[in-house]
């Protein structure tokens, strides 16, 4: 008996687990990461999340900002031969919103000209509200 109602009491509780998870909106993701295995991840993450038809809104920062700029390389890793740069480019496509960081341009010398078209300067008080906001799960890579 003792173990049925541990059992019962267990799965009522990954039932409500489940409740609030399913409520989520979205995932926000902050990647600052250089390694393409942490960047793929976060990509893979974001993919998903879209997939469940929730909401992705990422920003890129410091050497993760690289991936907003036309014409900069990523590597290809396997299983999927694709790079971080193409799985970010296939979740913009199925609308996730991607900022760099207000910091990344001026300190790498570049301008907004530079970026992917989609990709957009964050605005600090936006990011931190969404941050701030407990419909999304924050992700930071």
């Amino acid at each position: 008996m003792k173990k049925l109602v541990l059992l019962v009491g267990i799965c009522l509780s990954l039932l409500v687990t489940n409740s609030f998870a399913s409520d989520k909106k979205g995932l926000n993701v902050v990647l600052t990461a250089s390694d393409a295995q942490t960047q793929q991840m976060a990509m893979a993450l974001s993919m998903m999340t879209l997939k469940q038809g929730k909401e992705v809104n990422m920003t890129l920062c410091s050497s993760a900002g690289d991936l907003a700029v036309k014409g900069m390389k990523s590597e290809i890793l396997k299983p999927m031969n694709k790079s971080p740069k193409m799985m970010m480019k296939a979740i913009m496509k199925k609308g996730a919103k991607v900022e760099v960081c207000p910091l990344y341009l001026p300190n790498a010398g570049k301008d907004e000209s530079v970026l992917i078209k989609g990709i957009t300067v964050a605005k600090p008080p936006k990011v931190a509200a969404q941050l701030l906001n407990d419909d999304f799960t924050t992700l930071s890579y």
